[in-house]
């Protein structure tokens, strides 16, 4: 897709019903991403999701788009602690959760080793640069990274290694756009952005998110491509309403001595 300049339509999904969704709207790739933890599980970070967790959701998600490519994202410190355990985590993903890559965070030269040797036991791995949710704090918030030049250097030289260490694609979240249009001109792999700009091969957004099942989280980068959640409160409003009222079930909904 990179090479038809055709551009990658990417979402997160973590559910049956959305994933069987997704499949029929012709989604290019879906994400069971981390952000698993805030926007389903109810966490402040990514930090807390565990392995059994992503493991949990990813299954529900590849049974609802088994025509799909499905990501599930290692989380924080099912990798970075040996190269073994990345092993480990990422194995799972691909036995148990029956995904077809996995992603993870950062571009040090552990990162990289780690990155070689998921891809030569034949694990395909997706990176990640700029804003990496599972270092929050070590980046001092979620704001906009590689502005500052040596920033955006290293950002540079740290896409170029994960590709050398064999990722297949790689994440940009929140860059500044003229950055992402040159880390993704510089790169043969096909780079997805979220808050990056235009210039990516690909796009991601977090599907609760675009969908308006998120309210009162309103970023620059983010666009609402539905409004499902006034949808939904309306639809509880109503449901209450006749339930008190009792005018649900009515007879069309209920059963009789035949038939």
């Amino acid at each position: 897709m990179k090479r038809r300049d055709e551009p990658i339509a990417v979402l997160t999904c973590y559910d049956v019903l959305f994933a069987r969704l997704l499949e029929a709207e012709g989604v290019d790739m879906l994400l069971v991403g981390d952000s698993l933890a805030q926007v389903v599980l109810g966490y402040d970070s990514t930090l807390p999701v565990t392995m059994d967790e992503m493991l949990h959701h990813g299954r529900a998600v590849v049974r609802g788009a088994p025509h799909t490519f499905v990501v599930l994202d290692l989380p924080f410190l099912s990798y970075q602690v040996s190269i073994e355990r990345a092993l480990e985590s990422a194995g799972r993903a691909m036995k148990e959760g029956g995904v077809q890559a996995v992603k993870l965070e950062g571009g040090d030269p552990d990162t990289c080793e780690t990155v070689r040797r998921l891809v030569a036991a034949g694990i395909p791995v997706m990176g990640h640069l700029g804003l990496t949710p599972q270092s929050v704090h070590a980046l001092g918030g979620y704001r906009v990274q590689g502005r500052e030049a040596e920033a955006a250097d290293r950002l540079r030289r740290q896409a170029a290694a994960l590709e050398d260490a064999g990722c297949f694609s790689l994440v940009l979240e929140l860059v500044p756009g003229e950055l992402a249009r040159e880390v993704s001109d510089e790169l043969e792999i096909p780079t997805i952005g979220i808050g990056a700009g235009p210039h990516c091969d690909g796009q991601v957004l977090v599907l609760p998110d675009a969908l308006g099942l998120n309210p009162g989280f309103e970023p620059r980068f983010l666009k609402r491509f539905a409004e499902l959640g006034e949808g939904a409160r309306a639809g509880v409003r109503m449901y209450v309403e006749e339930v008190r009222n009792r005018r649900f079930p009515g007879p069309e909904h209920t059963f009789g001595e035949e038939g």
